[in-house]
């Protein structure tokens, strides 16, 4: 379908991803099944905690071996998570500078994915909830000197506010291409920072929607539009997702829902339903 892929700084990039948080020992498994459904984006994050980044490259490795996939096909997007957003196990030495620690992150992700180079790579969130602190910037050069390389493809960030965002763009010598937060239909569907995304050409990606927004899943409305076209309630919410000028996230387990979400490519909504999903929480 022609919506399929977008093209990211001459990057081809899917503009549907696999997210791999949460899913420890699942998540080569998973992996491997998601690409087997068709996804060839795959997020995940240097970032113990809430990743398991090895498992996915395992997943990536036994996948090009039997076929499934080729290199060229995949976006790999990974992430350089602040200390305090880890737990003890550290991809990085927390006693060196940060770009250092980006630098050590960066190096762990290609070990661990088994590949030469990560066609997205991420500033997982800023360091503190307001503004910007010296350390965002340091770890955004470092980024930068990654990409200035070769090594990573395009540049992104998570989790930011648009102040934040603004910010960050006035004064990168590369701007990030990708931003990628968590959306909630009672705050406009993160409209704000969509806005600024729009505004400026940069990728906006989308994670949580349907867990952030249970309520929204659930009303009457969407109810009634995927009756319309029927379809359920979830494919209706990444439908108005790409309609709207998001890449959603799934981070789905079951193998027909990963059909079902490759599945909103070959229709398109009403400009009134997208409308009525966008004041949907207003």
């Amino acid at each position: 379908m022609p919506d399929q892929n977008s093209h990211i700084h001459n990057v081809c990039a899917p503009r549907f991803l696999y997210g791999t948080a949460w899913k420890e020992d699942q998540t080569q498994r998973l992996t491997e099944l998601a690409l087997q459904q068709g996804f060839r984006g795959i997020d995940t994050a240097s970032q113990r905690r809430h990743y398991h980044e090895a498992a996915v490259g395992q997943a990536i490795a036994a996948s090009i071996d039997s076929g499934v996939v080729v290199r060229e096909d995949l976006f790999l997007q990974t992430k350089f998570t602040f200390q305090a957003g880890q737990d003890h196990r550290l991809p990085y030495d927390p006693k060196e500078p940060i770009p250092t620690q980006v630098r050590q992150s960066f190096a762990s992700s290609l070990e661990h994915l088994g590949v030469e180079r990560i066609d997205s790579y991420l500033l997982h969130g800023p360091e503190q909830r307001e503004g910007l602190t010296a350390n965002d910037f340091a770890a955004w050069r470092a980024m930068e000197d990654l990409h200035a390389s070769g090594q990573a493809r395009v540049l992104g960030v998570s989790n930011f506010t648009r102040e934040q965002l603004e910010r960050l763009c006035g004064e990168a010598r590369v701007r990030p291409h990708i931003v990628q937060n968590r959306c909630y239909a009672d705050q406009g569907w993160d409209r704000r920072v969509r806005e600024f995304c729009s505004a400026e050409g940069l990728v906006y990606q989308g994670f949580s929607l349907l867990t952030a927004n249970q309520h929204a899943l659930a009303s009457p409305l969407l109810a009634s539009i995927a009756k319309r076209h029927g379809r359920t309630p979830s494919q209706i919410i990444f439908r108005f997702a790409l309609e709207i000028g998001i890449t959603p996230l799934t981070g789905t387990t079951d193998v027909g829902h990963m059909r079902d979400d490759l599945a909103v490519f070959d229709f398109h909504l009403l400009p009134e339903e997208v409308e009525q999903i966008e004041r949907l929480a207003a």
